[in-house]
């Protein structure tokens, strides 16, 4: 058999569906990567550009921004056209902007350079959510979905690791690692499977099993409508609140380097033991895949599992976080002693020191509860929404988050140093960062509001699919392809859409 009719029977197949979603989670996690490479070099960053930490950390607020601005252009585009060459370019554009910070030679240049890092950004999650949601099933979602989401911690993780690591003696040297993996990305695209758009849908098998395609795409008049969908209005605007948390956290390894500074240690050494502590307390995210599987359990049994698990998730680990501020971070790293030495100090610290061990313990479960956040809001989200919106509804509520998180990590800069005038480092940066826990109480209000009126949403989409499928939906012209469905108003969804103009029967 040539190596052609091989390929075109791998196609598609299990091994290949599951290549393409391993390949779109390792993205997901390199995304995240770049997103969080900054942070914990904005002291040596600031001090080779002769600027202040807080200017650096305002390029990483606006960066926020404009990735979560850029994902909206990128998912409507994702949602009209091909996803794959869409991806593929957003790949190369972080990736250049990647290099372009380690080349820079200026505040001005650095600034340039993230700000198209982070237009490249922006594609990854959106669109990269809009396929992974056409390569699941509905009742693996919760499951699928986590490891979604702990892709994207792992790639924080990372994130903070490598630039602890690698950059604190050279802080370009990590932007240098990241766009070769950018480079490799893209390559990878290359050979993913080209889902079709609406093909885990139950009430669509029929389409596909007649070698059909499902024709629907979004349109601009389509784009209002979308948050007058009640459920999507709760999962969007609960990321505002929720990110204003988020992203006063990228400055904990600037509370673990000023508590190592406490103790003594060199800014460079102290660096390193900031990264290391703050990547070693991410572990707990780990178990949002125990918080994937019990949305899926509870949502077979009540259609508001998801939301009211995601509830909880978020109310129950804001004590442990005020906790783990709090607690002292004590470490003997041997005096010059090189990377190795303190990793293996951090390490031994965990079960050595008994306020370590501690902290490490509440940051498990801190990040245990608030991760069960991130594979049910994915999952609610393409439950409550037909294919064709799903990037677009995505990425609006990536947008908010990205206001929420682009104010949250300026802010909170502020608060910190009206706070130093009378609390010393870290005592500063602990009480920052434990006053805007509070953001996550009208989180979990609004999560809770969304369970109650996510099983109507969920049961109006489904009839909508349903009625297309039995309407015979067929594959849509080229020159059809844009003209968005008209889906209605929320309120209509389990009605066929209003009769085509002289065809004399419901547009499927």
């Amino acid at each position: 058999m040539t190596s052609a009719g091989q390929t075109s029977r791998l196609r598609g197949t299990a091994g290949h569906r599951v290549y393409s979603v391993v390949v779109f989670l390792i993205l997901a996690s390199v995304d995240n990567v770049a997103a969080v490479l900054v942070p914990p070099l904005y002291s040596p960053i600031a001090r080779d550009f002769g600027v202040r930490e807080g200017a650096v950390g305002f390029v990483t607020a606006i960066c926020f921004l404009v990735a979560a601005i850029a994902a909206v252009a990128w998912a409507y585009a994702g949602d009209r056209t091909q996803r794959k060459p869409v991806l593929m370019i957003g790949t190369l554009v972080w990736a250049a902007g990647t290099a372009g910070t380690a080349l820079s030679g200026s505040f001005l240049g650095f600034f340039a350079a993230q700000v198209v890092a982070a237009v490249g950004i922006g594609a990854v999650a959106s669109v990269g959510f809009s396929v992974v949601s056409d390569l699941i099933a509905p009742r693996r979602r919760g499951l699928v979905m986590s490891f979604w989401g702990l892709s994207q911690g792992v790639g924080t993780l990372l994130g903070t690791l490598l630039s602890g690591v690698l950059g604190a003696y050279d802080w370009r040297r990590p932007f240098w690692v990241l766009t070769v993996a950018g480079v490799v990305a893209t390559v990878a695209y290359l050979f993913t499977y080209d889902v079709r758009r609406g093909q885990s849908e139950p009430e669509l098998a029929a389409i596909f099993a007649a070698g059909k395609e499902y024709p629907h795409r979004i349109g601009l008049a389509e784009v209002p409508r979308i948050l007058v969908r009640r459920t999507n209005l709760w999962l969007v605007m609960q990321g505002f609140t929720a990110q204003f948390v988020f992203g006063s956290l990228v400055w904990l390894p600037r509370l673990f380097q000023a508590k190592a500074e406490a103790e003594g240690y060199a800014e460079s050494t102290a660096i390193v033991i900031g990264a290391l502590f703050a990547t070693l307390f991410q572990f707990g995210a780990v178990l949002s895949i125990v918080g994937g599987l019990i949305g899926d359990r509870l949502q077979r049994r009540t259609l508001r599992g998801r939301a009211l698990v995601a509830t909880v998730g978020i109310l129950g680990g804001i004590p442990f976080y005020v906790v783990l501020f709090f607690l002292p971070l004590r470490v003997d790293v041997v005096a010059g002693g090189g990377t190795s030495d303190i990793v293996a100090a951090v390490l031994r610290s965990v079960v050595s020191e008994p306020t370590v061990g501690i902290s490490f313990l509440v940051a498990f479960l801190a990040l245990a509860l608030t991760s069960a956040n991130a594979p049910n809001w994915y999952a609610l989200l393409v439950d409550v929404n037909p294919p064709e919106h799903r990037g677009t509804v995505f990425s609006t509520g990536n947008l908010v988050n990205g206001a929420g998180r682009a104010l949250g990590n300026g802010l909170v800069g502020l608060v910190f140093r009206a706070l130093q005038v009378s609390f010393p480092p870290p005592l500063n940066y602990a009480l920052g960062l434990a006053a805007f826990q509070l953001f996550f109480l009208p989180t979990g209000l609004m999560y809770w509001l969304a369970s109650r009126s996510s099983p109507g949403d969920i049961e109006s989409v489904r009839t909508t699919l349903r009625a297309r499928a039995d309407a015979g939906a067929v594959a849509a012209q080229p020159a059809d392809m844009g003209q968005p469905a008209d889906m209605g108003q929320p309120a209509d969804m389990g009605r066929p859409a209003d009769t085509a103009q002289g065809g004399g029967r419901p547009t499927p």
